[in-house]
């Protein structure tokens, strides 16, 4: 360098994230849930068991067990009692005090998608529903049993039931517990008011939802992931764009933000920001002014980016290697939490290598 030259400054580093520490588990995890303080993190696995997990200590202590596929978790206000689903149709009570299983009612005749709870404790709310052909062109079969429930989180009773079109694969409640949304394979999403039962909203896009026409001919897709605002006027859903393929799963991945009061769309994934995937979760930053959006890469860049909630910027992307099924922030949302599936191996020893991933990462805005 010449003596006139200045050195120019460093470029300026934008959002980032690092690995702080991880889990390595038999089997994937499908849902996760974390405890107030941060001191722990409840993960629902492919194997039906319901793990606490420490991440300060690495150790993991099982709580129940479904006898299928865990799929959500939640836990109640009072820090100490978490309800669970799975694809055995079943809710399950766990007492992390004692680690007993004091309550297993049995809410669907298939399988729990997902499970949501009122952020006031007062209720939780699980969606359910099979995809059976109901017509030439493979719309959905009428339902067999109502596909929203509303228990209470006290005492399991069966509080309210709502018909939608059937499967229904991701519901939220929103952030005052008065309103429950559930959104279906069909890109339909449907709104009730859970103080009288009565339903207040319903719209559909078809940015969410296809009708393969190569190979094999069916709907796919869907809404798999949804979150209301922190302030509760608006109503984010992620999936899969529109895709010709469905054995490929190349649909764009993809949010679109409804104002769910009139089913008006506020906004979406930018043109040329995303690549193809499927994308099945959705997790606001603790501060509201941002959130994730992850899932699996089938083309592109990334299968993890964090968006503006406001703009709808991408602010940073990254390719994590592994399909992820749940993300979610620590406390402080210093933290980000992510389930991830790597793909499974062939036996060894007549063992089958372990392949599911809690990661936990570190939030640097830069």
């Amino acid at each position: 360098m010449a003596e006139s030259e200045t050195p120019k400054p460093a470029a300026p580093q934008g959002p980032r994230l690092e690995k702080k520490r991880e889990f390595k588990l038999p089997t994937a995890v499908l849902a996760l849930a974390v405890v107030p303080d941060g001191s722990s993190v409840l993960a629902a696995c492919l194997d039906g068991q319901v793990l606490l997990l420490d991440p300060e200590n690495g150790s993991t202590r099982p709580l129940g067990r479904h006898e299928s596929y865990a799929s959500g978790v939640v836990l109640l206000p009072d820090n100490r009692t978490v309800v669970s689903s799975g694809y055995d149709g079943a809710l399950l009570w766990h007492d992390l005090t004692d680690g007993s299983v004091p309550r297993r009612i049995q809410a669907h005749q298939f399988w729990s998608w997902d499970l949501a709870a009122a952020r006031d404790g007062s209720f939780i709310v699980s969606v359910t529903g099979r995809y059976e052909a109901g017509g030439y062109r493979y719309e959905p079969a009428p339902e067999t049993e109502p596909s929203v429930k509303v228990f209470d989180a006290l005492t399991g009773k069966l509080r309210r039931e709502w018909s939608h079109v059937p499967p229904v694969q991701a519901v939220a409640v929103s952030p005052d517990s008065h309103f429950v949304a559930a959104g279906n394979l069909m890109g339909e999403v449907r709104v009730w008011d859970v103080r009288d039962g009565s339903e207040v909203a319903r719209f559909a896009t078809e940015d969410l939802t296809s009708w393969g026409v190569i190979k094999s001919h069916h709907y796919l897709g869907g809404i798999f992931a949804m979150h209301f605002s922190p302030a509760g006027s608006d109503l984010y859903v992620c999936g899969m764009g529109p895709m010709r393929d469905p054995m490929a799963g190349n649909g764009v991945q993809r949010w679109i933000r409804f104002d769910w009061r009139q089913g008006k769309v506020l906004g979406r994934t930018a043109e040329g920001e995303s690549g193809q995937g499927l994308m099945e979760a959705l997790a606001f930053h603790p501060d509201g002014k941002s959130f994730v959006m992850a899932g699996r890469l089938f083309q592109g860049s990334w299968n993890l980016a964090l968006f503006s909630a406001d703009s709808g910027k991408n602010l940073f992307s990254t390719d994590a290697k592994h399909r992820i099924t749940d993300a979610l922030w620590m406390p402080g949302g210093d933290e980000l939490v992510l389930a991830k599936a790597r793909q499974q191996e062939k036996q060894k020893d007549g063992r089958w290598p372990e392949f599911g991933l809690v990661e936990f990462h570190r939030l640097h805005r830069g």
